[in-house]
């Protein structure tokens, strides 16, 4: 239940727009069922490395969208720009099989995936987003 509940809160869509994303992933990724375990480190370390870690591409509105939001809340945060990477679906579906999702934005807090652009702008406009930052910060101080 609780991977679950996960997969719909990255993905932050109906059952519909999630078959939709699974069946274009399927169709368009070049995930051949092996993986890259150095690029899984990679991605890991990334996402463990820095308290906020965004998983972009830079012709892509709703990675805009994370990032000013993220910008806006005075966040700091590391943007990875898949798209200028010779690995890039390959990372898309490294994160595809963390998630439940193939598509980017991937905004990660304190190692946890909440989502893409419109979640992390909901969580901003509902006062979640800064909390979850700060509560980073704190752990990462300890």
């Amino acid at each position: 239940m609780n991977s679950l509940r996960t997969l719909v809160k990255c993905t932050g869509s109906s059952l519909l727009r999630v078959s939709q994303r699974n069946i274009m992933g399927s169709l368009f990724s070049s995930d051949t069922g092996s993986s890259n375990p150095e690029l899984e480190q990679f991605v890991k370390e990334k996402i463990n490395g820095n308290c906020v870690m965004v998983f972009s591409k830079t012709t892509c509105g709703f990675c805009r969208m994370a990032k000013e939001t993220l910008n806006n809340a005075g966040a700091t945060y590391e943007a990875l720009e898949i798209n200028n990477r010779p690995d890039a679906y390959e990372i898309q579906s490294i994160l595809g099989k963390m998630t439940g999702s193939t598509t980017v934005p991937r905004v990660f807090i304190n190692g946890k995936c909440i989502g893409g652009g419109s979640e992390t702008k909901s969580l901003h406009n509902a006062g979640k987003l800064i909390p979850m930052i700060e509560d980073c910060g704190i752990k990462a101080s300890l």
